[in-house]
């Protein structure tokens, strides 16, 4: 039955051909925007981390004596409430993190110097966030102890300075010291960077530095602070430090801590561990408020921070309203397109055809055109993700259209279709016969 349906959809598509190209030019217009705005959503709003992410936490503490309030702490941390958490060792996995921006050169390469960001980090950084290697590997453990002058490069720092070739063992010079390669990634790009999400509940909506490319060059922790010591920029201070750029003492805040436990048990016992720190720094001075610890997930994280711009949240809701009235738009035009057909739908009732039949036959007639208007759709998005790729924004040159979006274009738009469907399928369906042939 459905392939009669099918037959008689097509053949009304035909003959009113102006009428249908209305139909599907409306449906792919409001599938095409809003996909484009919800596929960009998709996209920024997405976990970073699948399958790794509901282990990784952030632990944060407030180390300002200033502070006479309970409000939620800095979005970093000071070097020492760092540094003595991190070396306690009470995660599966731990990385302290800091980035700073210096000059580095190959001298073998005989390239002129270029300015990077660096990122000084622990060894954990690379197995906790799955970090891919194409040549060599991460540093051990015992370096990051030692302060071994040893780096991993990015991709794209390894092809500008070496071809792309093996790199692993040259010498590369990062401000006034020379470090060994021992690790070259393959391309990684984390939508966002979320290692480095702090601030953004702060920021007016311009969180595009989230979604900007990783760091060219990864040093460990305390190797980076020697090479590129009084060059670190502190997140908030609050007194002026005695030594302006050298922050290890500093009653400022600059350093992130990541780490990784597996199990809720693990995860209440660390958060028990920051609250026992947070109060011991208080009993000894330090700390004013111990009731400011605070341990968020990854996601947790990033949801609290606003990561998604708000630009883009915005449009996203415009796209969908523009879609609704796209869909006003079909139901007025299919209600149009069934009550010309009266006739035609009287001798089917007058011959036998149930209201379910006539119903049924103009709901696949609707969802054709649905389907019709998700061709029209996909192509839109497409053309949509293009431009939005050449828009200034840190985020634009990762748009595209995976396959779970490529989908839902097709179901969003039947569904629309076979949705604004239904009232005038409903109203064709209760057409009285017998009034329809006295009119023939």
């Amino acid at each position: 039955m459905f392939g009669y349906y099918l037959d008689l959809a097509l053949r009304s598509l035909k003959r009113n051909r102006a009428l249908t190209a209305l139909m599907v030019l409306a449906i792919a217009v409001g599938i095409g925007a809003s996909m484009t705005t919800l596929t960009v959503m998709h996209l920024l709003s997405g976990d970073p981390l699948p399958g790794r992410s509901q282990r990784l936490f952030y632990p944060l503490v407030d180390p300002d004596p200033t502070r006479k309030d309970d409000r939620e702490p800095y979005d970093v941390m000071d070097y020492r409430s760092a540094v003595d958490l991190w070396s306690a060792h009470r995660a599966d996995r731990q990385a302290l993190i800091v980035q700073s921006d210096l000059k580095s050169s190959a001298p073998s390469s005989g390239l002129p110097a270029v300015k990077l960001t660096m990122l000084s980090t622990t060894a954990d950084f690379f197995p906790m966030f799955g970090v891919p290697f194409q040549y060599g590997g991460p540093w051990r453990a015992k370096d990051d102890a030692a302060r071994a002058r040893v780096a991993v490069i990015s991709s794209d720092l390894n092809d500008k300075l070496f071809g792309g070739a093996d790199s692993v063992g040259r010498v590369l010079r990062l401000r006034d010291s020379d470090v060994r390669i021992v690790g070259v990634l393959k391309p990684w790009r984390p939508s966002p960077l979320f290692y480095d999400v702090a601030g953004g509940r702060f920021s007016n909506g311009q969180t595009a530095d989230f979604y900007g490319k990783p760091e060219d060059v990864i040093t460990p922790f305390f190797t980076g602070l020697d090479i590129n010591d009084g060059h670190f920029q502190q997140f908030t201070c609050w007194h002026i430090p005695d030594t302006p750029g050298h922050l290890q003492n500093a009653p400022c805040v600059w350093v992130r801590l990541w780490v990784e436990l597996d199990g809720a048990g693990k995860v209440a016992a660390y958060r028990r561990f920051v609250a026992d720190y947070a109060a011991q720094q208080m009993a000894l001075g330090r700390f004013s408020h111990a009731g400011n610890a605070r341990l968020r997930s990854l996601m947790e994280w990033l949801d609290y921070n606003g990561v998604v711009p708000s630009d883009v949240r915005l449009q996203t809701w415009l796209a969908f309203a523009f879609l609704i009235i796209c869909l006003f738009n079909t139901v007025g035009l299919l209600l149009a397109k069934f009550m010309r057909r009266s006739g035609e739908i009287g001798v089917r009732r007058a011959l036998g055809a149930t209201r379910g039949a006539v119903f049924a036959q103009c709901l696949v007639e609707a969802g054709l055109i649905g389907l019709l208007g998700g061709i029209g759709g996909w192509l839109l998005t497409l053309a949509g993700l293009w431009l939005v790729r050449r828009q200034p924004a840190a985020y634009a040159d990762m748009m595209h259209l995976d396959l779970p979006m490529f989908l839902l274009t097709f179901v969003a738009a039947v569904a629309t279709s076979v949705l604004a469907g239904l009232l005038p399928a409903a109203r064709a369906s209760r057409l009285a016969p017998a009034l329809q042939l006295k009119t023939l």
